[in-house]
C-alpha cells in the first residue's frame, strides 16, 4: 500500500511538473523570437503552437509593415507560398476519392498536350539529345516531385511568376513542351511548376476553375475565411510586407520576387499558382492542419478518408538521393515527411510532415505528439534557417 501511493504521489508531481514545464518553454518562444526581430532577419512574426484542441503558445510580434507603421497581429495576412502544395494536392485527393481521377493515372490521360512528351538525355555523348520516356509521367511523379518537369519558367513566358499575367491553361501548355530532366520517377527535382499542372488537371476533372474548387471545397468549408490566392479590397490593411535585407537593414522587397511587388498585392493578376498562390493566416492554417492531424476531419465533418491521409503523408521517394530541403527528409504526397529524426534535427518524431514557403513561412504537423507549428514572417532572400531551426525546436519542447 505505502508503495502504491508513493508511486501515485510521484504519478502526479509528474503530471502537474509537465505542464509548469510547457508553460515555461512556451513562454520563452516570443523572446526568442523577439531577438531575431531585434536584429533585422525579420520585421516580425507571428507564431503559434497547439497540442490537440489547445493552443499552447500563440503571438503576434515586431511590424508587419514597417514603413506604415503597422504592428504584427495574430490575424495578420501572409503570402504563405508553397505551402499550397499541400492543398493542391488534398484537391487531388478528394477528386482521386470521387473516382474522377487515380494517382498511377499518366497525365496525358486528362491533359492531351503531354502526349509524346520526350526527357532530356543524361548520358555520355548523347547529353544534348532529346528521347521518349520510358514511362509518360503520372499524377504520383508530379505530387512527389519526381517528373522532371523544370523548376525554371519556360522561355516564351519567362515573367509569369512575377507577374500572374497568363491562365493557368496556357501556363500548363507550355510546360508541356518543356522536356524532362530525367526519366520519370528515378530522380527528384523540386518543381512548383508540376503543382501547377496537378491545378490544371483538377480544372479539367471537376469542371470548375482551380482556385474556386479550392475555395468551395477546402477553404470556406474548413472556415478559412482569410485564405485567398487574389486580395479582395477589404483584406489588404491586413497583409503583411514582403522583405529583404540590405546593409544589415530590412527593406521591402523588389517587385523581381515571386509574385512580384508585394506592394501591389496581385492586382489584375489572373494566374492563381497552384504551387504557391495562397494568402492565409496561422489560425486559418491551424483549422488544415488539425483536420489532417484528425485523418481527415475537423469540426464533424470528414473532407478525407483516413487512407488518403495515410497515403499523403507516408514517404514515397525512399531511395531516392537526394530528396527534400534538409537531411532525415523523403517526399509524400507534397508533404515534407520526416523519416530520420537525427538527420532533420528539428525536435520533430518520425513521421511529421509540413512544408515551407519562398518567404519563410512553416507549418509541420507531428502525429506521434499531436504538436502543430506554425511560423509566419515575411522575408524573400533566405537568411531565416536559424530562426525556422529555434522555432521549430522549441515548439516541440513547448509540449514535451
Amino acid at each position: 500500500m505505502r508503495t502504491a501511493c508513493l508511486c501515485l504521489l510521484v504519478l502526479c508531481a509528474a503530471a502537474q511538473a509537465q505542464p509548469a514545464r510547457a508553460t515555461s518553454v512556451a513562454a520563452e518562444i516570443p523572446k526568442a523570437m523577439q531577438r531575431f526581430i531585434d536584429d533585422h532577419t525579420v520585421a516580425g512574426a507571428v507564431t503559434l503552437v497547439a497540442h490537440g484542441d489547445q493552443i499552447v503558445e500563440s503571438h503576434a510580434l515586431g511590424m508587419a509593415d514597417i514603413e506604415s507603421n503597422q504592428p504584427m497581429r495574430k490575424d495578420t495576412i501572409f503570402q504563405i507560398m508553397s505551402m499550397t502544395k499541400p492543398v493542391t494536392a488534398i484537391g487531388i485527393m478528394m477528386l482521386a476519392e470521387e473516382g474522377k481521377l487515380a494517382l498511377r493515372d499518366p497525365v496525358e490521360q486528362y491533359l492531351p498536350e503531354f502526349h509524346k512528351q520526350r526527357v532530356a538525355a543524361n548520358i555520355g555523348p548523347d547529353t544534348s539529345r532529346l528521347a521518349q520516356p520510358d514511362n509518360p509521367i503520372t499524377i504520383r511523379d508530379l505530387l512527389t516531385h519526381t517528373a522532371g518537369i523544370v523548376d525554371a519558367a519556360p522561355a516564351a513566358i519567362h515573367d509569369y511568376p512575377r507577374l500572374m499575367n497568363v491562365s493557368l491553361a496556357e501556363v500548363v501548355k507550355h510546360l508541356a513542351r518543356q522536356p524532362l530532366l530525367f526519366q520519370p520517377g528515378t530522380q527528384w527535382s523540386y518543381s512548383s511548376p508540376g503543382i501547377e499542372i496537378l491545378g490544371r488537371i483538377i480544372e479539367v476533372c471537376s469542371g470548375q476553375k482551380y482556385e474556386d474548387f479550392i475555395a468551395s471545397r477546402i477553404l470556406r468549408p474548413l472556415g478559412m475565411k482569410d485564405t485567398f490566392f487574389f486580395p479582395p479590397a477589404d483584406k489588404i490593411s491586413r497583409i503583411a510586407m514582403v522583405y529583404v535585407q540590405k546593409d544589415g537593414k530590412l527593406v521591402r522587397a523588389p517587385g523581381t520576387i515571386l509574385a512580384g511587388d508585394p506592394a501591389k498585392y496581385r492586382a489584375g493578376a489572373i494566374f492563381p499558382a497552384p504551387g504557391w498562390g495562397l494568402y492565409s493566416t496561422a489560425e486559418d492554417l491551424l483549422r488544415l492542419y488539425r483536420m489532417m492531424l484528425d485523418k481527415g476531419t475537423y469540426d464533424g465533418h470528414r473532407y478525407l478518408s483516413q487512407f488518403s491521409v495515410h497515403l499523403m503523408t507516408e514517404a514515397h521517394t525512399t531511395g531516392i538521393h537526394p530528396v527534400g530541403w534538409m537531411r532525415g527528409a523523403d517526399y509524400g504526397l507534397a508533404w515534407e515527411v520526416v523519416t530520420d529524426p537525427l538527420g532533420e534535427l528539428a525536435g520533430h518524431s518520425r513521421g511529421t510532415y509540413g512544408h515551407g514557403g519562398a518567404f519563410g513561412t512553416q507549418g509541420w504537423i507531428d502525429p506521434a505528439t499531436g504538436v502543430i507549428s506554425i511560423l509566419m514572417i515575411q522575408r524573400s532572400d533566405g537568411g531565416t534557417e536559424s530562426l525556422r531551426n529555434v522555432f521549430l525546436n522549441m515548439a516541440e519542447a513547448a509540449v514535451f
